[in-house]
């Protein structure tokens, strides 16, 4: 039944999709006139929208298989895998579409400059002289392009001002496709939190961390393009300004300015992205700028179309939260049982062993033998593992426990089930301890280390309170400080409850006097 929801939603996407698809060809228009008549620009610009159809149509199936993961839990898995197998998709065609972005910015550069050259050649000459001038059109709706600063702006820095303003298309397509991988980073992190297999696990987490590399070199992209932007647009005005006395404007401008810095620097690290948080607030500074400047100069046409931008970042906010997804491990815990019948066989032999990486397990060491022994040795124990250790002997383990408390309750049965001296030993992070033979291992303490806020949430504190009752809280600086512990486990599962409380903390557990 579940299958034919999920192809029932999936037919009416690609239905919806074939309809548009058939309808026409996708219409486009030039983003600088003038390029119309170049077909690899416009037919790249037709694969774009394409591109972009289908992705709209894959995103509207994966929030309509979330909706039906909400409404029935229980299909939890079904649902959770192929909205994993779209998000596959999303992440190819989104890397497809940066590709096809990356190639319309290098045509539109090179026709951008090509023709300033000729509009530079062109200067003191007839309207009729030959040459590709830039469109009238354009001259009026985008300010640096109309005549003012061609004629009092050395050729040089006119050059470079019209290079920012082409820029801002790149560094526009830069923003939105860090949006568009932090949407999907946000969906992930959703999933991650509910998948309960540890492969899907990794698969998630494995598409996570690459999104958030793709996003690193995209916001390193946009920091260059945009410093670049910034600084020949800021430094273009300026020198209008300064030639017209406007001392006033000059003033306020650069008030703002310093303003904007400090709103940077005090949201650095806060972000999920530095360079679109300073791309976000110094954009918003520089729009105001530019109306300025264009109802100076009395542009009305620019400055009007500058308004209309203004508005559209008014109600825009680009300062993205941080995910820091946190990788779970799962470990599979298991208590010490007995059985009258063998549970190992020579076709199902006793297990090697597993070491996990990360986290914190309590095992029972049975005995370490120079050989391997036989399954009689064990009177029926259950679960049974092996690891052969430096020594190359066999040692032989039982069961698998979060706590300490319960390796201790496991030990004492063993005991009463006729083993002469069962062990406790203990894997934190990989490194194993014998807690039995080494009982100042067993005395380390541990801690939790909260920082990244001036105050604690209260869900933060509730969060405290039930995973770790009674627990110290401490505040050193801006440090913030819970425990200690004798059990790493508890530290562990209280670290994960304030990470699930308030993600955007940098939580950590620390040992203390080692």
């Amino acid at each position: 039944m579940y299958r034919n929801i999920i192809i029932r939603i999936l037919l009416g996407a690609l239905l919806l999709a074939a309809g548009v698809a058939h309808a026409q060809q996708p219409r486009v228009e030039p983003r600088i006139a003038g390029l119309e008549g170049n077909e690899e620009y416009m037919s790249l610009l037709r694969e774009d929208a394409t591109l972009q159809a289908r992705g709209d149509s894959l995103m509207l199936v994966v929030e309509r298989l979330r909706q039906q993961l909400r409404e029935e839990p229980e299909q939890r898995q079904t649902y959770s895998q192929e909205i994993l197998r779209l998000e596959g998709q999303l992440f190819d065609l989104r890397n497809a579409k940066g590709r096809l972005i990356d190639r319309i910015n290098t045509i539109e550069q090179a026709w951008v400059l090509a023709n300033l050259d000729n509009e530079t050649s062109a200067r003191g000459q007839s309207a009729t002289a030959p040459g590709v001038a830039i469109p009238d059109s354009l001259k009026v709706r985008n300010l640096v392009d109309n005549r003012y600063f061609r004629e009092h702006l050395p050729e040089s820095d006119y050059a470079a001002l019209q290079q920012s303003q082409h820029l801002e298309s790149r560094a526009m397509s830069y923003v939105d496709r860090i949006r568009s991988n932090h949407a999907t980073i946000s969906a992930l992190a959703e999933t991650y939190a509910t998948v309960e297999t540890e492969p899907e696990a990794l698969e998630i987490y494995a598409r996570y961390d690459s999104l958030q590399r793709v996003n690193g070199v995209l916001s390193d992209s946009l920091a260059a393009d945009w410093t670049y932007i910034f600084d020949n647009k800021n430094y273009a005005y300026g020198y209008v300004l300064d030639g017209l006395g406007a001392e006033e404007l000059l003033t306020r401008e650069e008030e703002a300015l310093s303003k904007t810095v400090r709103q940077v620097a005090a949201l650095r690290g806060q972000t999920a992205s530095d360079a679109l948080t300073d791309y976000y607030l110094r954009k918003k500074m520089l729009v105001d700028y530019e109306i300025s400047v264009a109802d100076l100069l009395t542009l009305d046409a620019a400055r009007d179309s500058l308004r209309g931008v203004a508005s559209v970042l008014a109600q825009t906010d680009l300062q993205l939260p941080r995910i820091d997804l946190q990788e779970r491990y799962f470990i599979d815990y298991d208590s010490v049982a007995f059985s009258s019948t063998p549970k190992y066989t020579t076709q199902n032999p006793i297990p090697e062993c597993r070491v996990y990486a990360n986290g914190t397990i309590y095992r029972i060491l049975l005995g370490t033998f120079n050989t391997k022994r036989a399954v009689s040795t064990f009177r029926g124990a259950y679960p049974l593992f092996y690891l052969i250790n430096d020594d190359k002997k066999w040692c032989y383990y039982a069961g698998g426990f979060a706590t300490l408390a319960e390796a201790e309750e496991a030990q004492a049965r063993l005991k009463k089930h006729g083993f002469l001296r069962p062990e406790i030993v203990v894997w934190t992070d990989g490194v194993a301890r014998n807690l039995s033979r080494d009982p100042e291992a067993g005395a380390m303490a541990f801690r939790v280390e909260i920082t990244g806020a001036e105050a604690l949430s209260d869900a933060v504190k509730q969060a405290i309170e039930t995973t770790a009752e009674g627990s110290e809280l401490s505040r050193v600086g801006q440090l913030f400080i819970v425990g200690t512990f004798n059990d790493r486990a508890i530290a562990d599962r209280l670290a994960e409850a304030i990470r699930e409380a308030d993600p955007s903390l940098q939580t950590e557990v620390t040992t203390v006097g080692q």
